[in-house]
């Protein structure tokens, strides 16, 4: 088994929003940066050249291959926002959510959205939070010791 291709790297997230040239796309990057650290706790970290994660999760599939991602993050694409909310959106608590939303698409973890104006950031900080909550639920972070801090 090979080693992920998107892994962490040490490009500060200040010089990934100087990358995008569209004021109004950078402006939502930065709110979402936001609503994604408040969520998590955690600072915005790039993974790979174009994806920003924030949190961490270990996974182990049954098949052996096992890695580690943020519990949640975004990238800015040619046309849309990729949200990334990794427990998909089958749950009725996401589609709830995704229903008052407003325009977007969605795949098996991605959400796109054009703009933040154009959704309703009430609903979208909901998802995210919702996202946060149920990783964290399925891969709680690993302790040793009574008052061990966790750990990944």
């Amino acid at each position: 088994m090979g080693e992920p291709k998107t892994t962490p790297t040490t490009t500060s997230f200040a010089t990934y929003l100087a990358g995008i040239t569209d004021e109004t796309r950078r402006a939502d990057c930065t709110a979402l940066a936001a609503m994604m650290t408040r969520a998590t706790g955690e600072a915005p970290r790039l993974w790979g050249t174009g994806i920003v994660g924030f949190g961490e999760y270990h996974y182990r599939y049954a098949s052996g291959q096992e890695g580690d991602w943020p519990l949640v993050a975004f990238a800015s694409r040619k046309t849309d926002i990729s949200v990334y909310l990794m427990p998909g959106y089958d749950s009725g608590e996401a589609k709830a959510w995704l229903s008052t939303l407003g325009p977007h698409k969605t795949g098996k973890s991605c959400l796109y959205i054009k703009r933040l104006a154009a959704v309703d950031e009430a609903s979208l900080a909901a998802l995210i939070d919702w996202s946060v909550a149920e990783m964290r639920r399925r891969y709680p972070p690993a302790v040793s010791g009574p008052g061990a801090a966790p750990s990944r």
